[in-house]
């Protein structure tokens, strides 16, 4: 499982627009987030490289945790 911090998600557009960017870019993936925590979790993702460039490429700012 990949997972990132997203401070900059805030609300239920930020969402859907966080998880429509991974869904392009990783279409084999699942995607959990936890906006309370601003976590997004994925699994069944190849590349956590291409994950993190979908999600700075719809506008917010991941840091990946470990």
């Amino acid at each position: 499982m990949i997972q990132f911090e997203v401070n900059d998600m805030t609300c239920g557009h930020c969402v859907g627009a966080v998880t429509a960017a991974v869904k392009d870019a990783a279409p084999e993936a699942t995607i959990s987030i936890d906006l309370a925590e601003h976590a997004v979790r994925v699994e069944g993702a190849r590349d956590a490289g291409v994950v993190e460039q979908a999600i700075r490429a719809a506008g917010y700012s991941p840091s990946r945790k470990a």
